[in-house]
């Protein structure tokens, strides 16, 4: 089972980026801000892009409140999609290079826009970014969620074809070509991103292929080297959700739950299906509402789960702070 929800059919809007289409142009973009795409010829004799296609300083830049104007005008022409990450999200830090790879390889069909959360609070209230890693597209202007958590390449790859596919349907089918690089070779320009310690890139591997308990032991061991990994932590937080979610029916999950209010199993099931779809407090108020009704196995049981569940999230969360809270009243 995947936990990845379906691009929508159609662009219905799913957030309001209104309150950034009319905004005056800042003073001078900051490095590394997307440039305003041009028809005209570039300093040094640069040639201006052909048709269906808009010049960027790179295909992987960053973005503000005050710049993000222009990324709408960019997906007039190729589809952006939107990485919101924050420096202190261990996650993030795990998918980001996902993110830059698969770009990259798309040769200019996509063009990825970084907005840090901390910075820049109406994107992140725009998109509705409640956790992060967050990513999302914008196509002609119009924004659609796609999904959260730091996923797998192959998932992640399934998601671009959906956004290109989606963008074809939107009449948006151009290309992004590096200032000053020749059309076709602007996969070329984007450096390649940092190799992932040898445990890590085990465990990437291994999700690729579907085999989550290779990861899980790839994970463990790169904890055991490294007892303060927390990149390591996270990610075997995260696979083992994604263990535990492999060939799960969600009316299936749903319905057990529903029958069984206070078995925990149950309940867990349930928690990890609202986790994985983004509901982060429906995952948090499920397990710690049946807390109270269970045995001392059964609490220790609950705990780890949740300290699972606060890693996948981010411990930096404001709701993990109050899910903690919660938490702490409820042990003493």
């Amino acid at each position: 089972m995947t936990n990845l929800p379906p691009v929508p059919a159609g662009l219905r809007g799913a957030v309001d980026l209104s309150s950034l289409v009319n905004r005056p142009p800042a003073p001078a973009a900051p490095s590394g801000a997307p440039a305003e795409a041009s028809t005209a010829g570039g300093a040094g004799g640069v040639p201006a892009p052909a048709a269906g296609q808009v010049a960027v300083p790179g295909l992987v830049l960053d973005a503000t409140d005050a710049t993000f104007t222009q990324v709408l005008e960019i997906s007039n022409t190729v589809p952006v999609i939107v990485d919101l990450w924050a420096e202190w999200c261990g996650p993030c830090k795990q998918l980001s290079p996902v993110l830059d790879k698969l770009v990259g390889e798309y040769a200019g069909r996509l063009l990825l826009v970084k907005v840090d959360v901390d910075a820049n609070p109406q994107l992140t209230q725009a998109f509705q970014a409640q956790s992060i890693p967050a990513v999302a597209a914008v196509i002609g202007g119009r924004p659609v969620q796609l999904f959260v958590g730091a996923l797998p390449e192959a998932q992640v790859r399934d998601v671009f074809e959906q956004v290109l596919e989606l963008a074809a349907q939107n009449g948006v089918t151009g290309t992004a070509v590096v200032d000053g690089a020749p059309v076709g070779e602007a996969d070329d320009v984007e450096p390649k991103p940092e190799p992932l310690p040898p445990h890590h890139q085990d465990a990437y591997d291994a999700i690729d292929r579907g085999d989550y308990a290779a990861a899980i032991t790839a994970y463990k061991t790169a904890i055991a080297q490294d007892p303060r990994d927390q990149l390591a932590v996270a990610g075997l937080a995260q696979v083992s959700l994604l263990e535990r979610l492999q060939g799960a029916s969600l009316a299936d999950v749903r319905a057990a739950a529903a029958s069984a209010p206070t078995d925990l199993d149950a309940q867990l099931d349930v928690a990890d299906l609202d986790l994985s779809g983004g509901h982060i407090d429906d995952a948090f108020d499920r397990v710690l509402t049946v807390f109270p009704s269970l045995d001392p196995q059964g609490r220790d049981t609950a705990r780890a789960r949740l300290l699972e569940y606060f890693e996948i999230v981010g411990v930096d969360d404001p709701r993990v702070a109050t899910a903690r809270r919660r938490l702490a009243m409820l042990l003493y």
